[in-house]
């Protein structure tokens, strides 16, 4: 019986690991690449992918040796790289370790990024005087993005944990890949012709450069200045900035920081309410206060008795108003206070979430993105998403039945 020699996985990794870091080629090496997917972690070290048209390759930077760049990397460089290859055994991945990092040109989509930027702020598609102010409290929210992405999901929660009552309307649109622009200018057009959202949130989740090129195209950039709403571009990078970010009326970092933007917390707004509603009520018996103690001072007076009647029923006229004030003020707060609650149920009410939790649901093309509205949309085979009040669901369609009753 032949006996088998086992191995850990830790030590076929180690064993890889030497046999790079003792390959002459690999331990010292200049590479020419296109920057993708670039990083920059609190710690100082830098990751990134370096690829180019065939291939594609990990890369690490340390702080010691980033602290000494000249230049930012960005996505979309050309760039030359020094260093040496070896494995991350953790990942079994093998990965290049750079000591030196130099700017080689611009790579297509950096080049066509700056471009297409210097062309539009020719125009004055980023000038601050086309700003439109993002109200305080708007009516609805509008939102272009997936469905399916985090982002929906960040808005959502967040919206919700500020504003429970807030509607929110969503406009689906795919928000990478080659559909994606003409998606995204179709959903802002969609809900630029409703009259009651006040403000829309347009953006998606972190990527690569590549993977948020949608918003780096001039149709999305144009479709967002054409828009009569307030938009805020939320394209979930933190550090660079897209063409929608430039063009948009606010850019936040983050989908999470967009809805926290467009939405005041209601419990801070009802800590306001009340804190006017105290200094209003100090105001006011303040100025009546005063005023008693000046008729106090002018009935101690020696005065003729017919003034003095005229005092007294004028004191008396005071006090009169003085309750009938405060009773009309509490009144007025508490009339306002019970339609800004009807208004907010209502709201919630038309909210097309709310629509959703009822039973109804939306179907949507998996490969497409397109909103199915009805069976010729599809086919037998085909995947579509299912979106429903609480999530969605990913299904195949195996039989399409016909409505015999039309």
């Amino acid at each position: 019986m032949v006996l088998r020699r086992i191995y850990r996985v830790g030590e076929i990794t180690g064993y890889i690991r030497n046999l790079l870091e003792s390959d002459s080629l690999l331990s010292d090496l200049w590479i020419r690449g296109e920057i993708s997917n670039f990083k920059r972690h609190t710690s100082g070290h830098i990751y990134f992918t370096l690829k180019d048209d065939s291939s594609s390759l990990r890369c690490v930077m340390f702080r010691s040796r980033a602290c000494l760049l000249d230049f930012l990397p960005a996505n979309g460089m050309n760039v030359l790289v020094r260093g040496y290859i070896s494995l991350y055994e953790r990942d079994g991945s093998y990965q290049l370790y750079v000591e030196e990092l130099e700017p080689d040109g611009m790579g297509a989509l950096y080049l066509a990024y700056c471009l297409l930027k210097d062309r539009l702020e020719a125009e004055g598609l980023f000038a601050v005087e086309h700003k439109k102010p993002i109200p305080f409290l708007p009516r609805k929210v509008g939102v272009v993005t997936s469905p399916n992405g985090a982002a929906w999901h960040d808005i959502v929660t967040v919206i919700r944990r500020r504003f429970p009552q807030m509607p929110i309307v969503l406009a689906p649109a795919a928000v990478q890949g080659e559909q994606a622009p003409g998606e995204i200018q179709a959903a802002l057009a969609a809900l630029d012709r409703r009259d009651d959202i006040d403000v829309v949130i347009v953006g998606r989740g972190g990527g690569s450069l590549e993977e948020l090129w949608a918003f780096n195209t001039e149709e999305v950039a144009r479709a967002i200045f054409r828009m009569h709403i307030p938009v805020v571009s939320a394209v979930g990078h933190e550090t660079d900035y897209s063409i929608a970010d430039l063009v948009a009326d606010l850019r936040a970092p983050t989908p999470s920081a967009a809805a926290e933007i467009v939405v005041p917390d209601r419990r801070e707004l009802e800590r306001r309410v009340f804190n006017l509603q105290g200094r209003l009520m100090q105001a006011v018996n303040r100025g009546l206060k005063e005023k008693r103690e000046k008729l106090k001072t002018i009935a101690g007076r020696s005065l003729p008795r017919s003034v003095q009647s005229r005092l007294l029923l004028h004191k008396q006229q005071v006090g009169f108003l003085n309750r009938r004030l405060l009773d009309r003020t509490r009144a007025i707060t508490m009339n306002a206070r019970a339609k800004t609650e009807l208004i907010a149920g209502k709201l919630d009410a038309l909210s097309p979430l709310a629509i959703l939790k009822r039973g109804y649901s939306i179907c949507r093309n998996h490969s497409t993105g397109n909103i199915i509205k009805g069976i010729r949309e599809t086919g037998v085979g085909e995947l579509v998403d299912v979106i429903l009040g609480d999530g969605s669901m990913h299904c195949l369609v195996k039989e399409i039945k016909e409505d015999q009753h039309g």
